[in-house]
């Protein structure tokens, strides 16, 4: 591959740059892949192998950092398509693995061969078009909140990156960011949450729609919110909002609904977890105690949940399958 993005004219930390740093890498890894032997050098192959792989990380920082921004400034092309380029190269990752680790070594080298061709096929797709079109398009300040969020997700050089910009604040956590950002969606109705806003209706939507049980007692041991489900997998109605959580329970089960809350409340535990037979369905019951900023006790959530069907799940399904 003799193509490359001048990446010159950018900062040492600037995304791209750090972009075109990793190119180097892969093509080398690449290269060094092709060059060893599964059979006879196995344990290089593998550590190369798993080395490349690395890539991965890439992928999420296009997926999550890069691509958002561009749909916002109305360039959809490479979530729809260059995504889709990502999971192949995901799933040729994921079929060479077991063909190394089963000894598959004739199948292995040739599979090794169309996986570094579809890598070095994409980083010639990036530097002529997705790079290219991504500067045109987007702004310093642009580039300034890819940088911040790619410190999440991680590079694959052996060294953390330059700054960006070069006097650039302490790094703050996602968690801790409250940058306010321009929203292109109305939150005059909306409530604003850790991440992200939504209205009461939405809310509401949300709690219907999970297909869980949920119900929250709070730090006095009081029922103040149950979701309202189409299928529950136990019976509630309005009656119990504010009765004591004891009296919620039947009296065989209400000493270890206790002695849940009374750990909770002293904070040696924070979870409890049981499964039980019900009506020929197996159902997950979890109790997850809650705390603010503080580390104070709030409450407890109740989830519970049918299981049944995810207990058959084996292998994997990857394909829509609705016929």
């Amino acid at each position: 591959m003799t193509e490359t993005i001048d990446t010159s004219a950018l900062p040492k930390g600037h995304p791209v740059n750090i972009y075109s740093e990793e190119k180097e890498l892969i093509q080398a890894l690449g290269k060094e892949l092709l060059e060893t032997n599964p059979e006879k050098e196995n344990q290089k192959f593998y550590n190369i192998f798993n080395q490349l792989q690395q890539i991965e990380r890439r992928f999420e920082r296009k997926e999550n950092q890069l691509f958002p921004v561009l749909e916002q400034k109305g360039w959809t092309g490479p979530s729809k398509n260059m995504w889709s380029f990502h999971d192949t190269i995901r799933e040729q990752f994921r079929i060479l693995r077991k063909k190394v680790e089963n000894r598959n070594f004739s199948e292995a080298t040739q599979d090794a061969q169309y996986l570094v061709s579809s890598i070095f096929r994409l980083l010639l797709v990036e530097d002529s078009v997705l790079f290219p079109n991504a500067l045109e398009l987007l702004t310093e300040e642009d580039w300034k909140q890819v940088r911040k969020g790619e410190e999440e997700i991680g590079w694959m050089l052996k060294t953390e990156p330059a700054s960006f910009p070069e006097n650039k604040d302490e790094y703050i956590h996602p968690s801790q960011d409250h940058t306010k950002r321009e929203l292109t969606f109305d939150t005059s109705n909306a409530a604003h949450y850790d991440e992200g806003y939504m209205t009461v209706d939405q809310v509401n939507l949300l709690l219907r729609t999970m297909p869980l049980d949920i119900t929250y007692v709070d730090e006095n041991d009081k029922v103040i919110f149950y979701n309202r489900g189409e299928e529950r997998v136990f019976p509630r109605s309005a009656g119990i909002i504010g009765r004591e959580v004891k009296f919620c329970h039947p009296p065989k089960s209400v000493g270890t609904v206790l002695k849940i809350l009374e750990e909770f409340r002293k904070g040696t535990k924070n979870e409890a977890s049981f499964w039980i037979n019900f009506k020929d369905r197996l159902i997950y019951i979890r109790y997850f105690a809650v705390r603010d900023d503080q580390k104070n006790y709030r409450g407890v959530i109740e989830m519970s949940q049918d299981i049944t069907e995810i207990k058959k799940i084996e292998g994997e399904q990857r394909l829509l399958d609705w016929n």
